[in-house]
């Protein structure tokens, strides 16, 4: 990637989680031309050390003048640098700017501007927030113009998000990231499973697992123990590391699979899902939908993000 100068960087795109902070360069015409990434998410920083974490990565970009810095993630979260207000259902995803904040700052060469999550207050029930990934449902809209339709976003909460002619109008959480992780590493079937691989075997153990969830979803707490119990007594199963490798696919397809079994209850058989993340997760996503006979189709994480922050930009500065 080539040095950003102080006369090509426009503006600066950050998309700040819990555990990492990353920044990108962004030149007049919305291109990338550099970027950094720092470790120090929310939970590393207090309110008072955001703005000097900012400046170790981005202040060799910066000129003279003042430079708008637009921000999504946990850095609006309520412990984060300042606190940006969850938007309410519906929400008009091409609008968060509006609703953004502006941390005081001690260096004039900056504004940061941070966008807001989303909130679903007892939406039949249901309780729910987002920060984060509206800014990638914007990328969504923003490469997709007037959207609508099912998008999954997976990763450690994956987020299912219902868009309605460009409004985010309601979404749901799975637990299913850390799930996994819980029951991989904390749980008794630890000493059963291992990280699987992305070969035919694998993948078939995955897929029928998906399968068996879905269609049996209130048999999953039995499911998981039969892992354990097939390590003890199958003896189909290869001995040593691929034993574990082939449970650790079916964890993972049961896992996945108890989440779809309810996401995807009530979606007409030929309805697509939009999947929005990194290329390992959404390849098991799509594997998943596809032992289900679901079409979908898949959009970058990072582009995601990118187009969303951009969005936001070209918002303020309309």
């Amino acid at each position: 990637m080539t040095t950003a100068t102080h006369e090509r960087l426009a503006w600066i795109a950050a998309d700040w989680g819990s555990s990492n902070l990353r920044v990108w360069a962004m030149d007049a015409a919305d291109r990338v031309i550099d970027r950094a990434r720092s470790e120090k998410g929310m939970l590393a920083l207090s309110p008072a050390e955001y703005e000097a974490e900012l400046l170790r990565l981005v202040n060799d970009w910066l000129p003279d003048q003042t430079v708008r810095v637009v921000v999504c993630g946990m850095a609006g979260a309520r412990q984060g640098w300042q606190e940006s207000a969850y938007l309410a259902l519906p929400a008009a995803l091409d609008r968060l700017s509006q609703a953004a904040v502006r941390p005081r700052l001690q260096d004039q060469r900056l504004e940061v501007v941070i966008l807001p999550g989303a909130s679903q207050r007892g939406l039949d029930g249901a309780f729910d927030v987002m920060r984060g990934e509206e800014t990638q449902l914007a990328g969504l809209l923003a490469t997709s113009p007037g959207f609508s339709g099912l998008a999954c976003l997976p990763g450690t909460h994956s987020k299912w998000a219902r868009l309605d002619e460009g409004a985010l109008t309601r979404f749901a959480t799975y637990l299913t990231g850390e799930l996994y992780e819980l029951l991989a590493g904390h749980s008794v079937l630890r000493h059963s499973v291992a990280p699987d691989l992305d070969d035919d075997a694998c993948r078939d153990a995955f897929r029928q697992a998906v399968r068996e969830s879905v269609d049996h979803p209130g048999r999953f707490t039995n499911a998981l123990f039969t892992l354990r119990a097939r390590d003890l007594l199958d003896t189909t199963l290869p001995g040593g590391e691929r034993r574990g490798q082939l449970l650790g696919a079916r964890l993972s397809g049961l896992v996945i699979g108890q989440e779809l079994a309810d996401a995807t209850h009530n979606l007409p058989r030929h309805e697509p899902v939009t999947l929005i993340g990194g290329a390992a997760l959404t390849r098991r996503y799509t594997q998943a939908l596809e032992a289900l006979e679901r079409p979908c189709t898949t959009l970058d994480g990072d582009a995601a993000v990118l187009a969303g922050l951009t969005l936001a930009h070209r918002t303020l500065t309309d």
